[in-house]
């Protein structure tokens, strides 16, 4: 072969193979759709469709330290506040208005204690995107980190005494601001649990008039490892009975400052949700809360975290959620794991299967 042919073919091989990386971004989407006049190709699903509950809350990661922020500015999130409202999700969740050092906001008392300050307002920002697009929004309490170094909730009692006082007066206007989330994720026999979740909830529902509260703690079933653990599983877990016997002094300790649970359904196995799930809906209907579920839509299951997850695993969940009579899933959630914007192109993927199962338009 001469040289100029040679390199005319690597050269066309080149572009080819340009042009095959290049597709899935140049897809059309809500529901992938390609150009005009092209038919979408769907695999017939050979399980009942429709069977799950749906997800109808999603958690706002901004401040994490486990997942990578996406640098997104108020397009990609009006961008992505449009692909949520298109699967009927109507309440988005703050997880956290802090963590340590960082803040979403421009908290005057949290400047003072030696926080950053944000470039953005992302509170002001998507409370004027769930005005715009109908949305309730919970306001995710500040999490010091003292906690995770001390085991002392008491920091978290401290700090948020102000933080709420000050978010309520500066965005409570907002049509949208619908209530409250205690940020602190504990799972059982957490050292001042009770105390802490209730002074927290209780000064949340007096200064705001009695908007909900809600918390979404862990069950400490076989997957209930640390992110940083090499390890995916431990043997020391909580049985069924142990659950209901510490949940329930907990629920009866919280109830009238809390007002829903939403347990994270990704520490159990699939073969156990119905179990764990049956005695979470009969505590929160024994101590008066709503029992929601935050339905994990990333993979614990693999040996690098955190990944969107495998769509029959996030169906199941859901379907054990409808089985039990839960009132509603949230999730953590949709941004990363779900929507055809994220960084990972298996989250537009899950996007595209979820609408298929629930039959919602494309």
């Amino acid at each position: 072969m001469k040289t100029t042919n040679r390199r005319s073919f690597l050269k066309t091989a080149s572009l080819a193979g340009a042009s095959a990386l290049a597709l899935p971004a140049l897809a059309g989407r809500c529901g992938n759709a390609g150009s005009a006049g092209e038919q979408a190709i769907a695999t017939p699903l050979i399980i009942e469709k429709k069977n799950g509950l749906p997800i109808t809350g999603t958690f706002l990661d901004e401040i994490s330290h486990d997942i990578p922020h996406q640098n997104w500015g108020e397009q990609e999130w009006d961008n992505d506040f449009r692909y949520m409202k298109s699967i009927g999700i109507d309440t988005v969740i703050l997880i956290r208005s802090g963590y340590r050092k960082f803040i979403t906001y421009p908290s005057e008392y949290l400047l003072k204690q030696g926080c950053y300050r944000p470039s953005v307002d992302l509170v002001d920002l998507y409370l004027r995107l769930a005005d715009k697009y109908g949305m309730k929004f919970y306001f995710g309490l500040y999490d010091s980190g003292k906690y995770w170094d001390t085991g002392d909730l008491s920091f978290e009692i401290e700090h948020n005494k102000y933080v709420i006082d000050e978010v309520w007066a500066t965005y409570g206007h907002h049509a949208s601001f619908g209530g409250w989330y205690i940020s602190g994720e504990i799972s059982r026999k957490t050292k001042g649990a009770i105390d802490a979740f209730r002074a927290m909830g209780k000064q949340c529902k007096d200064v705001s008039g009695g908007l909900p509260t809600f918390i979404s703690p862990w069950i400490d079933g076989k997957k209930a490892v640390m992110a940083a653990s090499g390890k995916l599983t431990k043997s020391d877990t909580v049985s069924v009975l142990e659950h209901e016997k510490e949940w329930g002094e907990i629920f009866d300790g919280i109830r009238g400052a809390v007002d829903a649970c939403a347990f994270q359904d990704g520490q159990i196995d699939y073969d156990e949700l119905d179990a764990f799930f049956e005695v979470n809906k009969k505590l929160a209907d024994r101590y008066g809360l709503q029992c929601w579920t935050n339905a994990e839509s990333f993979d614990r299951d693999m040996p690098i975290r955190f990944f969107p997850i495998k769509f029959d695993k996030l169906r199941m969940k859901l379907e054990a959620a409808k089985r039990n009579g839960y009132d509603k899933a949230i999730t953590f959630e949709f941004s990363h794991f779900m929507s055809p914007q994220s960084a990972y192109l298996q989250a537009g993927h899950l996007y595209d299967r979820y609408k298929e199962y629930f039959e919602l338009p494309v």
